[in-house]
């Protein structure tokens, strides 16, 4: 028995992505939980038990389900801290989900929050994996240049050019634009994206995301409780968690082209709502576009287009916001940051915003299914899920 029809969301909020130097850790936590609570109509005391999808670890913030209970006086039921790299918020989602779908509580809290402006370089997470972490597996390796091997074997392979990558990025921020939560906001032309400065070759400055605070949470209850709160509550079909090696990069099988713990996540998803023909089922989607390649190389294991032809389904505009599947209506994580731990929480608010028709400028025509998806590691694992009207 899965998720699919079990679960609804009736409560979503989101701070602004970006530089919250003005807010610490928890004010981001109950700005996104105060704004989730009013969308539902409902108080902090009216929820039973709460997950905190946060994937760095600091000095007492984010550390445990204190870093949830405190600043919320959230002490009369449970608090669960998740952590599973860029995919934290959505498994936090997940493990919310799941609760509600076993009876063992009616109204529960996922939230996803990271703060990663107020550090320095050698305080990031990357420099606090290097620090940590193996002599061999990890010092020397980064997010720009894993996904630059990777843009650059597609590139060679799939005979796409870098032109292909930078429509990822002027698609994105022209969604961006419309987004008020959107830590960017602005659009880019083409020739800035080919121009920018190089970051890892052949990925410039726009074709990476910007580092970002923000938090988002959602409410979650069965249907039955849902019915008797608002009529346009949001189903959840289905959700997949797929977690594989740390050390998948080094695994002489990997091609660099795709993400095999993607496509095992997404057919968890896929099974469990039932979907036989992703392109054609589902209306839009949320991918983790942390660089552009990503976002071609994630179109192609959710199965949006044949296998290397993610370059081909961008540049045709399946992809755009009035195209056959729109890929990231909000912006995506080139627009609106990825401050890692709330990402898939935010995915989850602009969801369940675009199913209820109240996404303004950047509204998805006939939107009854939508998609989201992270990968984390990077290709460690992936968590996707599917919601419905």
């Amino acid at each position: 028995m899965g998720l699919k029809d079990r679960v609804a969301v009736i409560g979503v909020g989101c701070t602004r992505f970006g530089e919250s130097f003005d807010q610490g850790y928890f004010e981001l936590i109950v700005e996104a939980v105060d704004e989730a609570c009013a969308d539902a109509k409902l108080g902090v005391p009216d929820l039973q038990a709460a997950w905190l999808g946060t994937a760095g670890r600091g000095h007492y913030e984010g550390d445990a389900g204190t870093s949830l209970s405190d600043p919320l006086r959230f002490f009369h039921g449970p608090v669960t801290r998740v952590s599973n790299y860029c995919a934290s918020g959505l498994d936090a989602f997940r493990n919310a989900c799941l609760a509600v779908a076993s009876g063992v509580h009616e109204i529960v809290l996922a939230v996803g929050v990271e703060k990663m402006r107020d550090v320095g370089p050698r305080e990031s997470l990357v420099a606090n994996s290097v620090a940590n972490g193996h002599p061999f597996i990890i010092k020397g390796r980064t997010a720009p240049g894993f996904f630059a091997l990777c843009a650059q074997r597609y590139l060679h392979e799939r005979k796409a050019e870098k032109r292909h990558l930078a429509l990822v990025s002027v698609k994105n921020h022209a969604n961006g634009a419309m987004n008020p939560k959107a830590h960017l906001g602005q659009r880019v032309d083409l020739d800035a994206v080919l121009n920018a400065p190089i970051v890892a070759k052949p990925l410039g400055v726009l074709d990476a995301c910007p580092t970002t605070d923000g938090a988002a949470a959602a409410i979650i209850t069965s249907p039955e409780i849902a019915r008797t709160i608002r009529d346009d509550f949001v189903r959840v079909k289905g959700i997949g968690l797929s977690v594989g090696s740390f050390r998948t990069v080094f695994d002489p099988n990997f091609d660099f082209l795709g993400f095999p713990r993607t496509r095992d996540a997404a057919a968890q998803a896929y099974r469990e709502a039932g979907i036989k023909d992703p392109a054609a089922e589902i209306d839009f989607a949320e991918v983790h576009d942390c660089f552009t390649i990503t976002e071609l190389l994630n179109c192609e294991d959710l199965r949006f287009c044949p296998p290397g032809e993610g370059w081909r389904f961008v540049e045709e505009g399946h992809a755009d916001l009035k195209g056959r599947l729109p890929v990231n209506p909000s912006g995506g994580l080139l627009s609106c940051g990825h401050p890692v731990g709330a990402t898939g929480m935010r995915m989850i608010y602009e969801l369940t915003t675009q199913l209820q028709g109240k996404a303004g400028e950047r509204q998805v025509r006939n939107a009854t299914l939508g998609l989201a998806h992270n990968v984390g590691g990077p290709g460690a694992l992936s968590c996707v899920a599917i919601l419905g009207r």
